[in-house]
């Protein structure tokens, strides 16, 4: 009921500032004897035009926020924690190919799902968590349609591993409240172009499968960060992923938008200089000489958007008892993603924070930052993004399943973290010649 009424509420809030708007725009010239009734007439006359235009634009973003919040909350949400197997021999390609299989699993079919049933794709939500030190693996999806295809695709690519369903999801635990704990957050991007691709897992060279004692694992900085928690600090880590496709009228948008391969192929012929006119004391166009560097970024850009790809937000929080906050643990998380950096192609770092340059001036009471704070609390729960509308210096930005892969995977043995628990057991199936009925002797 709130959200119609919040729906009803903004769609005649906008005609009624307009109204309002004209009056007083007529009241103000009217002052100075200016005749405006011939103008009138024309509008009223071209109204059956005009009018319906401009109630379209004014409801339709109401609209889609409401049948789509609709959509969202009948999908419902599922928190599954995966507990990670003893031994793990694949690479993190077998992470893409997840990512792969589930890309867009909710996506609409036609003019009918989107703009009346409000279908549309949903982000999954990738994350890690330090809940004191102990390091655990979680991903949070959409219960309908999506988690069970998760679940099967991990199965699919780590058989060893062990899926499981939360009944309360961990973030339940903490609450807003200042006089306990204290919070901070930050948002984590891409440093340059979304096009520029990061280290990845073929750059570590993990694609050719090497032995497992001589893997080098992305991951390794991280996971050994998060396992230094003390008892009282929890970190959380989220990478909200919404699948990345190309924007039309089928799929509920007005104004068309194109994926990213058309920058990509811009940038590649920039940097070939395709779009330079030749000297015309140059006899034949000559092509330009690329360093070694340059065609392996050419290389990696065109191998990274041929597949799948998400705009992705992350962020990562760090929640401490009240007066137990320890600096010295913000700088060593965030160089922990600077494992992915390739200078002269792109890296990960911090974009925004829930912090000020200049608190006493930006913020002299404090209220701004407790607001921040509140906010990225409850943004986390809900698994939803907020960015900077001004700057706009934290807006998602697109990522290959390669990408994504590298960042979040199911780490192999060489990992040895102690705080990460690794189940006993391997899952097995039953075998397939049990019998399935009891036998009675005469």
């Amino acid at each position: 009921m709130g959200d119609l009424l919040k729906l009803l509420g903004g769609g005649l809030a906008g005609p009624l500032f307009i109204v309002v708007g004209l009056l007083l725009f007529y009241k103000l010239l009217a002052q100075f004897n200016l005749n405006l009734e011939p103008v009138v007439s024309v509008m009223v006359a071209l109204s059956p035009i005009w009018v319906p235009v401009a109630l379209f634009y004014i409801l339709y973003e109401n609209w889609f926020y409401y049948v789509r919040l609709k959509f969202a909350h009948a999908q419902g949400r599922s928190t599954l924690r995966v507990h990670l197997p003893q031994e793990v021999f694949k690479s993190p390609e077998a992470m893409e190919g997840v990512l792969a299989q589930i890309h867009n699993t909710n996506g609409p079919d036609n003019l009918m799902q989107s703009w009346l049933d409000g279908k549309y794709p949903l982000w999954y939500s990738f994350e890690l968590v330090s809940i004191g030190g102990e390091v655990r693996f979680y991903i949070n999806v959409p219960t309908k349609k999506t988690k069970n295809a998760v679940e099967a695709q991990l199965y699919a690519f780590y058989p060893g591993i062990e899926v499981t369903e939360e009944m309360h999801d961990y973030t339940d635990e903490i609450t807003w409240d200042t006089e306990k704990y204290e919070y901070m957050s930050f948002h984590v991007g891409k440093k340059e172009e979304e096009i520029m691709p990061i280290k990845t897992y073929i750059d570590f060279g993990l694609d050719k499968l090497p032995k497992e004692e001589e893997k080098f694992e992305p991951m390794a900085a991280m996971l050994e960060q998060l396992g230094k928690a003390k008892p009282h600090e929890r970190i959380w880590i989220q990478f909200l992923c919404l699948p990345h496709f190309k924007r039309n009228f089928k799929n509920g948008n007005i104004h068309e938008t194109a994926t990213w391969e058309k920058a990509a192929r811009a940038k590649i012929d920039e940097m070939l200089k395709r779009d330079q006119r030749p000297d015309p004391e140059e006899p034949a166009e000559r092509a330009p000489l690329l360093t070694a560097g340059e065609r392996d970024t050419i290389a990696a850009i065109e191998r990274n958007v041929s597949k799948y790809a998400y705009e992705t937000a992350i962020r990562w929080m760090y929640i401490v008892e009240k007066g137990k906050f320890d600096g010295d643990f913000i700088s060593p998380m965030i160089r922990s993603f600077s494992m992915y950096d390739m200078i002269g192609r792109n890296g990960v770092g911090v974009r925004w924070r829930t912090d000020f340059d200049y608190n006493w001036l930006q913020d002299r009471s404090g209220k701004r930052k407790l607001a921040l704070k509140k906010r990225e609390l409850k943004d986390y729960k809900l698994r939803k993004y907020t960015y900077d509308l001004k700057t706009k210096v934290d807006y998602p930005k697109v990522f290959s399943v390669e990408e994504l892969a590298t960042m979040y995977h199911i780490p192999g043995s060489s990992i040895v973290t102690p705080t990460m628990p690794r189940i006993t057991s391997t899952r097995k199936e039953a075998p397939s010649n049990l019998p399935t009925g009891r036998s009675v002797k005469l």
